[in-house]
């Protein structure tokens, strides 16, 4: 799936971007069922290092991710997220 990424993004050394995603029931894994969903990273975002991020998440405009953290959903604009899962824990 494509991955978008905005203007004045920094990304830090091994952060993962994610697309793709497998059934959960191991029969259809083992079929070789697979299907992705986009990522996007909107402008002046910020990923710390070895941070993730899985499919289908937007990174909205001015948000800091920060270092290690798994993100699982979307993240709000001009927020402070960390951790796993990866969560806001202050505005900007």
């Amino acid at each position: 799936a494509r991955v978008t990424i905005g203007d004045h993004v920094f990304i830090a050394p091994n952060v993962g971007l994610y697309t793709a995603k497998h059934p959960l029931e191991a029969a259809l894994r083992n079929e070789g069922l697979e299907s992705a969903a986009p990522i996007t990273i909107e402008d002046n975002v910020w990923i710390g290092g070895s941070a993730c991020v899985l499919p289908g998440v937007t990174i909205h405009e001015g948000a800091v991710i920060g270092a290690g953290s798994v993100v699982t959903s979307d993240i709000e604009a001009y927020t402070v997220a960390v951790g796993n899962p990866c969560r806001v824990i202050r505005k900007l």
